[in-house]
């Protein structure tokens, strides 16, 4: 003897994740950055100024515009690395393209990677 379905039994238990679809912004991206941190200098990449932009597509896929303290560091392969580990689960995909204009410079570090660079003992 076959039973007709209950409404019940026709309910989904769970609901879809809204979050889960949402594209992320800069600013999630910006905080995620803060765990890549420059090997050298010992201060995250976002408070030493070296990213100079973030793009988001509609697929949650992340271009960074990132520069380097120095043309000639050669650890790209490094902060490569940590960036994709950092933004694992919050984008599908991301590309850092390497820029050097305009060059950094020490004025582009915040105020909080200052500080971080003095407990270190640097004399900004």
């Amino acid at each position: 003897m076959t039973q007709n379905p209950r409404p019940s039994d026709l309910v989904q238990d769970t609901f879809p994740d809204p979050a889960a679809n949402a594209r992320p912004s800069e600013e999630d991206v910006l905080e995620a950055m803060k765990d890549v941190v420059d090997p050298e200098l010992m201060v995250n990449v976002v408070d030493l100024g070296l990213i100079y932009g973030v793009t988001i597509d509609e697929e949650s896929n992340a271009t960074i515009d990132m520069t380097l303290t120095s043309p000639t560091c050669p650890l790209t392969d490094r902060l490569e690395y940590d960036t994709q580990l950092a933004l694992e689960g919050l984008v599908n995909s991301v590309t850092i393209n390497w820029v050097w204009l305009p060059p950094w410079t020490l004025e582009l570090i915040s105020e909080d990677g200052r500080e971080q660079l003095r407990s270190i003992g640097y004399n900004l």
